[in-house]
């Protein structure tokens, strides 16, 4: 598979670009082999969005708020590499479910 074009488009009104920066730096080093290109756009109108490949991963509009690092990896891995494990990201989540059975 070649690697990925993720683009996050981001509001410029409500000043976002420092957090679509930090979700793009952390993106490039968990999926450093998996992402060839990784952009940011600025947008308006409350916009923040993630695709992969022309593919929304993430909206804000349509979950209704913005995903906490550890869900944005689970879903970009599962579109570039749903195989992998994501470690601590992956365990936090078993984790978490498991608590709420107990």
């Amino acid at each position: 598979m070649s690697a990925a074009e993720v683009r996050i488009v981001y509001c410029t009104q409500c000043r976002w670009l420092l957090r679509a920066a930090w979700m793009a730096q952390e993106l490039l080093s968990t999926f450093e082999q998996d992402i060839g290109v990784l952009s940011l756009q600025p947008g308006s109108g409350g916009i923040f969005e993630i695709t992969i490949n022309g593919t929304t991963a993430w909206s804000r509009k349509a979950e209704g708020r913005f995903p906490d690092i550890a869900e944005l990896k689970q879903r970009v891995r599962d579109h570039l590499a749903p195989d992998r494990n994501l470690g601590h990201v992956d365990r936090r989540r078993s984790t978490s479910a498991g608590d709420a059975e107990s």
